[in-house]
């Protein structure tokens, strides 16, 4: 699942692979990038903000273009994937390229790229400037995640958690896991939460535990179908309760939650 720690393992691996080489050439399989020439532009960095991928170029010596950005997201399916020249690019369907970019040594794939745009490196904060604090950078604040929830105090703590505003990189499944572990019903409002700060930081610890591996794993368990405590397991016993784990569709989104160990607040007494 594309949330904030799986596009940080993207934006690294890219950066291993592609820092400091010059592109031989790029092929753009999007309408509004399809006449883009990047040949001869070099790879200065690959960063992230939440769940956006910054790919920053410089363009080629001599040249009086400004440094530019190649912003993608992942969103639920896509990915970035590297291969040798001449290798098959295998994993996904060819249909489904959005950009390809060739290098002397190796050749980056975007697959299911959305939002992909390019923009000069000055103006990124027009794409991402509206984030909220990033829990993998270098500008997580907890307490300004929480002073930006409570602005909607009536609004579901699940959907509050994945409005990107309020804080960068939460997914589906993490919103889910976290308010497991926390024992929230997620459509409890957010001013009926108690410590918003500790289910913030909750999450914050989630998804740095899984930086650097591909497998996400919220239980502490690496074994196939265990990773997780109620993400993706509808009608399958809780593991604490043996309650059968449900699903709904919440928002745009769904969510995942065990009746028993998140139970839905009683009516309170006038």
């Amino acid at each position: 699942m594309p949330e904030g720690d799986t596009v940080l393992n993207h934006a690294r691996a890219l950066q291993k692979a592609l820092a400091g080489k010059a592109i031989v050439k790029s092929d753009f399989r999007v309408p509004a990038l399809a006449t883009t020439d990047l040949g001869g532009w070099t790879v200065s960095e690959s960063a992230v903000r939440g769940k956006h991928l910054l790919l920053r170029l410089r363009p080629p010596a001599g040249s009086t273009h400004a440094d530019q950005t190649l912003h993608s997201h992942l969103r639920m399916d896509g990915t970035w994937r590297t291969f040798r020249p001449g290798e098959r690019w295998s994993g996904r369907p060819a249909h489904t390229i959005r950009v390809v970019l060739s290098f002397s040594d190796v050749v980056a794939v975007g697959f299911h790229l959305h939002e992909l745009a390019l923009v000069p490196t000055a103006n990124e904060s027009e794409l991402v400037g509206f984030l909220g604090p990033d829990l993998l950078g270098p500008d997580w604040d907890a307490a300004e995640a929480v002073r930006r929830l409570r602005t909607q105090p009536d609004r579901s703590i699940a959907e509050a958690l994945l409005d990107q505003r309020n804080l960068a990189g939460i997914g589906n499944l993490y919103k889910s896991e976290v308010l497991f572990l926390r024992g929230i019903w997620p459509w409890r409002p957010v001013s009926d939460v108690d410590d918003l700060e500790a289910l913030v930081r909750l999450a914050q610890r989630l998804l740095k535990s899984n930086v650097g591996r591909w497998t996400q794993v919220t239980t502490g368990s690496l074994r196939k179908g265990e990773e997780t405590w109620v993400y993706g397991r509808m009608g399958r016993s809780c593991r604490r309760c043996g309650t059968l784990i449900r699903k709904q569709e919440q928002g745009e989104r769904v969510t995942f939650w065990c009746p028993r160990c998140q139970p839905e607040p009683t009516a309170r007494p006038d």
